[in-house]
């Protein structure tokens, strides 16, 4: 009702299952998918794993009461682009709808923090670096790092001294050479690879 009373966004159609929502993102290609974890029959994560295989624009932003690490990675191998919780403020759920729905990705700053906490925990890597990672060029090995620390399009322009649409053009290509779908895998890619650790 609050999203449908907020003039910048339309709402175009209401699932109460996961099967249900994977017929209605096919049928309506809607901009955001806002996703529940917990539903009757097909859970909000093989129901993300579903629409983000469609391979339309839709952006699946998982908003739970329950954030549980297993529902967190769970949702964000199935492609999800951000994940809520629910005591988060009104003004930054729907924010964070217009943030996804913009093609960036968004994850609670509760979760950030244990999902930092969870790759600081982790020995570093020892295994060498990764075909793909092998492929991409210095500059854009520096974006990398950039967007695992969290940083925006302008910010990473500003870092850089390059304009906000050379930025974003990196990001294209990385995403395109690394198969990523968005910054949410970005992120976890740029950690595990030991380009980034917590507090760089």
């Amino acid at each position: 009702m609050v999203m449908a009373d907020t003039p910048d966004i339309e709402v175009v159609g209401e699932a109460g299952t996961g099967e249900e929502a994977v017929r209605l993102a096919a049928r309506l290609a809607p901009d955001v998918v806002v996703m529940d974890i917990r539903m009757p029959g097909m859970d909000g994560i093989e129901a993300t794993e579903r629409i983000t295989a469609q391979g339309g624009e839709a952006h699946v932003l998982v908003l739970t009461t329950f954030d549980d690490d297993d529902y967190v990675y769970g949702a964000l191998r199935a492609g999800a682009a951000g994940f809520l919780v629910k005591d988060m403020a009104l003004d930054d759920i729907l924010a964070a709808v217009r943030v996804v729905a913009s093609g960036d990705a968004l994850i609670a700053p509760s979760v950030t923090r244990r999902l930092i906490k969870e790759f600081a925990a982790r020995p570093s890597p020892t295994a060498p670096v990764p075909a793909p990672l092998a492929a991409i060029t210095d500059r854009e090995r520096e974006v990398l790092v950039l967007v695992g620390g969290g940083l925006s399009n302008a910010e990473i322009a500003e870092r850089l001294v390059i304009s906000v649409a050379t930025a974003k053009t990196y990001l294209t290509r990385l995403l395109a050479k690394l198969g990523a779908r968005d910054r949410v895998q970005l992120v976890i890619m740029a950690y595990e690879a030991g380009l980034v650790s917590p507090g760089r």
